[in-house]
């Protein structure tokens, strides 16, 4: 089933579990704790939420999530996947348009996230979008040593909704 299928609705405490398995699947050398998600979601509801996290499902099936941190006009994409057998469905644009929407409405002047530098799949997207190389995070990703390739997109006067790009 194609992304077109999917839908996106607001990552919630019950998605950990389902999400952690994806996230292992998919970052097996750093994939984030269960505390992580919890730490996260703790910022995403109410009138002072600095967090947007979503889910992607298919027929009750988590395919894919995404999470955005946000704070003094800054957003920082922290975490999106698509299960492998959504690549090339689009469903990594449709995650990160969410999340872009969002960034929007916390009056983010830009966004900025980290890739690692052999996910060059990623990158491709994320250039798409408009974001841009600005360096690099030596090691950043654990235990394996990878640098992380840091990228920016400049949002004042975006308007995300209908980019059409495909992922």
């Amino acid at each position: 089933m194609t992304a077109s299928g999917a839908v996106l609705r607001e990552m919630r405490w019950w998605d950990i579990d389902p999400v952690l398995a994806l996230e292992h699947d998919l970052f097996p050398e750093d994939a984030w704790s269960p505390g992580m998600f919890w730490s996260e979601l703790a910022h995403a509801r109410g009138p002072r939420a600095t967090r947007r996290y979503v889910v992607a499902e298919i027929d009750g099936r988590i395919v894919g999530y995404a999470g955005l941190a946000a704070a003094g006009g800054l957003g920082d994409v922290q975490t999106i996947a698509a299960a492998r057998d959504q690549w090339g469905t689009g469903l990594g644009s449709r995650l990160l348009t969410d999340l872009l929407q969002h960034a929007t409405a916390f009056e983010c002047e830009e966004v900025l996230l980290e890739v690692r530098v052999d996910n060059t799949r990623a990158q491709k997207l994320y250039e798409r979008f408009g974001f841009e190389p600005i360096g690099f995070r030596r090691g950043y990703y654990q235990p394996g040593n990878v640098d992380a390739l840091v990228m920016r997109l400049r949002v004042q006067g975006l308007h995300v909704q209908g980019t059409g790009t495909h992922g």
